[in-house]
């Protein structure tokens, strides 16, 4: 995955710095797409949230799929809503997981925080701006240390490389672990993780637990240290010059240099039974590194997850939300937001990220949150204000 953040003093020529704006009434929405199972914040942060003094509304039945009743947030002192357009002229943050589908109803300067997929929704992003309300992209929050208790990319990719596991373990027509019975020895379960980021590393580890023989390769050299902790084997393929950024993603490869890392990777997905791609470009399209030629190579029964499917996919063939069976008896897997399947703890561990991001910008003496564009964290991942997109990175998207 590639993420490059970017910033010039020219970015934010015009726009009021400091604490230009202060608010604490959240708003927490229901989230309206009906396969998101998450819920943006849960009733024990909201608790420890309000006990700094910001106020909430939860819109009604918000946590039901994560586990999260209405009763459990009033007994946290949180207010419950009929639906947000009811409470968008009292609430001064909106937070929500995904995309809304318009901006309207909010009032200006309103601080709204969730997932935006900035790098494809151009119109969405100006309405933001044309309605003056303050967007913040949680994918585009900076992957610093300082920032590690708010990275979202992280606390769920996490969980999608250990659900990935298990449901290729749960497809494949073989157990993982090595038996010796009366009746003969089982060999273990051969697995290849391709792209060892946070997904790909938890997948390792989960694999390994379930006792699969794992190996794993990514194009960056300086993670073979961490594949080896788990008990893992690190697949070396010599591509030339490699690296990574400095966010600590892969860097994007040649043409060349993907021709070749198919090849190799092709040897090893032969023997393995589950192979699971992590491979993603952060704003682009993710690279194509499994194709027909090396699935048809594959044993029958072998298992893939595409766990890049959603941003164009890793593996020829792989469909966004469903399964692909080959010719030759190969399951294709689809690896798209796996962490809904785990709602309860994706949501803590989202309600965290979005409490320490919370919590950051709080002045406790004022009482109040801040918008502080001096703040290299508000400044990577605040899109619009003023009326104005004001992200380096988007301002080509304006009208």
């Amino acid at each position: 995955m590639l993420y490059i953040n970017m910033f010039e003093p020219s970015q934010f020529r015009g726009v009021k710095t400091g604490n230009s704006c202060k608010m604490k009434k959240v708003l927490v929405c229901k989230e309206s797409n009906p396969v998101e199972t998450r819920v943006a914040l849960i009733p024990a942060d909201i608790k420890a949230l309000s006990s700094l003094g910001f106020e909430f509304k939860v819109v009604s039945g918000a946590g039901v799929k994560s586990g999260f009743k209405d009763e459990d947030y009033t007994a946290v002192g949180a207010t419950i809503v009929a639906k947000e357009e009811d409470a968008y002229a009292d609430s001064e943050i909106v937070v929500r997981i995904l995309k809304p589908e318009t901006a309207k109803g909010m009032k200006p300067d309103t601080l709204h925080v969730s997932f935006l997929d900035p790098f494809n929704e151009k119109a969405l992003l100006n309405e933001f701006a044309s309605c003056g309300i303050q967007a913040v992209s949680l994918e585009m929050i900076p992957r610093t240390t300082l920032a590690q208790k708010m990275d979202v990319q992280s606390s769920q990719t996490s969980l999608a490389g250990y659900v990935a596991v298990l449901n290729a373990a749960a497809k494949l027509p073989k157990i993982l672990p090595m038996m010796v019975t009366p009746a003969g020895t089982i060999q273990p379960a051969r697995v290849f993780i391709i792209g060892v980021g946070v997904a790909g590393l938890q997948a390792i580890a989960t694999a390994k637990r379930l006792g699969a023989r794992v190996d794993a390769f990514d194009t960056r050299p300086v993670v073979e240290e961490q594949v080896k902790s788990l008990g893992a084997n690190f697949v070396k393929i010599d591509l030339g010059e490699m690296g990574q950024t400095a966010q600590g993603y892969a860097k994007q490869l040649t043409p060349e240099q993907i021709a070749k890392q198919q090849e190799a990777q092709a040897k090893v997905c032969e023997k393995s039974n589950i192979v699971i791609t992590t491979a993603k470009v952060f704003g682009r399209k993710a690279p194509l590194l499994i194709k027909k030629d090396v699935i048809a190579r594959m044993m029958p029964g072998s298992i893939i997850v595409d766990m890049a499917v959603a941003t164009g996919g890793n593996v020829e063939g792989s469909k966004v939300g469903e399964d692909v069976v080959t010719e030759n008896g190969v399951t294709i897997m689809a690896g798209d937001e796996l962490q809904r399947q785990v709602p309860f703890d994706a949501s803590k561990m989202l309600s965290g990220n979005i409490s320490a991001f919370l919590k950051h910008f709080y002045n406790k003496e004022a009482k109040e949150f801040q918008v502080n564009l001096e703040d290299e964290i508000m400044k990577g991942c605040l899109l619009t204000k003023g009326g104005a997109i004001i992200h380096e990175r988007f301002k080509e998207t304006a009208k």
